[in-house]
């Protein structure tokens, strides 16, 4: 199994995460997730720079294989703009990038005054923009004129030497097997057999499944508890809510209802070796190939190090 390491760009700024990717890779780690957000999710994680700055800074920082986890390719980037930007990281990765795609949130996408649609409209929205974007990889002059997309006489000149690969997230039945039609993998945080199963079992076959977790590492598992309850309380809150506040302030009222004690379901808080490799083999369990993990609070090198050290080592 792949064992890589998350970028948050929602709370380190891009030196810090230049570095982290550094680190990483000398600890072991196989591959990056970098999250893509036009705002953070509450005010405390206080970040956001913008993802394909990120992306290629990565490809001269590092030679691990980026991930996008993940990008909306339909609202607040046009999915034209965004096949220019896939295929231009696609080409300074020189082959290691793959675009991760998600249907998105209203946090991030209602900011140039688009209403937001429905889970099922913001579905077929995905699967036009991929459609879009693939045909601009052909390398030809395109026109398309869909339900949701108007491309006119564009063409994307600089292109790698092969389309980069989109992994498509879903959490339920219906994105699961929007997935496995479109996609070239399969992206998600929960360690669920069953949306493992359906997604192969519907067109999704031996394509790969990546997983990701997050950490709170420190000292002690309530000293972690306390760092995730403080910058992640939104990894609690139930339901579509997610897809739907528009605002850090939003996520913060909504905050005030979980209860802390909820953030050791959420995260592996603390310094357990032991507690990732559970984790890591939940995911195994369920059908994943690749599993990547993020870590919240200011002592990141202290988790790669447990990984350098203790984890990593098991799992060869």
């Amino acid at each position: 199994m792949r064992i890589g390491y998350f970028l948050s760009t929602e709370e380190y700024p891009p030196a810090e995460l230049l570095a982290q990717a550094r680190a990483a890779e000398q600890a072991g780690f196989s591959a990056l997730w970098i999250s893509d957000h036009y705002h953070p999710w509450t005010d405390a994680q206080g970040q956001s720079p913008f993802v394909w700055s990120m992306i290629g800074a990565l490809s001269q920082a590092t030679s691990l294989p980026v991930t996008t986890a993940v990008t909306c390719p339909t609202t607040r980037i046009h999915p034209a703009v965004l096949a220019q930007a896939a295929a231009t990281s696609a080409v300074l990765h020189g082959g290691r990038f793959i675009l991760g795609v998600g249907s998105g949130e209203a946090l991030n996408e209602h900011i140039l005054g688009d209403p937001w649609p429905q889970a099922g409209v913001r579905l077929e929205m995905l699967e036009e923009a991929v459609e879009v974007m693939r045909k601009l990889w052909r390398g030809k002059f395109v026109n398309h004129y869909g339900r949701h997309y108007r491309v006119e006489h564009a063409r994307v000149y600089t292109l790698p030497e092969t389309p980069p690969p989109v992994y498509v997230s879903a959490f339920g039945p219906k994105a699961v097997d929007l997935a496995a039609r479109i996609g070239d993998g399969f992206v998600n945080t929960m360690p669920d057999a069953d949306l493992v199963r359906r997604f192969r079992d519907n067109g999704g076959g031996d394509k790969p499944c990546q997983g990701g977790f997050k950490a709170a590492y420190a000292p002690t598992e309530q000293e972690g508890m306390r760092l995730a309850y403080e910058r992640w309380p939104t990894e609690a809150i139930p339901g579509e809510l997610l897809q739907v506040l528009p605002s850090p302030r939003h996520f913060e009222q909504a905050a005030q209802l979980v209860d802390p004690a909820a953030m050791r379901e959420s995260f592996v808080c603390g310094d357990s070796a032991d507690a990732h490799l559970a984790r890591i083999d939940a995911f195994a369990k369920a059908g994943f190939d690749e599993v990547y993990v993020a870590n919240t609070g200011p002592d990141w090198q202290g988790l790669l190090d447990l990984y350098q050290s203790e984890v990593l080592p098991q799992l060869r």
